[in-house]
């Protein structure tokens, strides 16, 4: 589980993220940190769509190498 002092980094860098779900890099989630809670947060894609995701998944900046699940 990602930690709120990353979290917070993230958003107030404006750093854009990979939001690696599963094992299929087709199904990851790009965009930046909006806001989060508990056990959600809020990413706003580039088409400036929000999605609600499980803090559970892996976040990673988009020019890290991505994450293999």
């Amino acid at each position: 589980m990602i930690s709120e002092e990353q979290l917070d980094q993230y958003r107030v860098e404006g750093i854009s993220l990979r939001v690696v779900r599963d094992g299929m890099e087709v199904n990851d989630v790009m965009g930046i940190v909006v806001a989060w809670d508990a056990d959600s947060v809020v990413i706003r894609k580039r088409n400036r769509k929000v999605v609600k995701l499980s803090r559970g998944y892996v976040y990673e900046p988009v020019t890290a190498p991505r994450t293999q699940l």
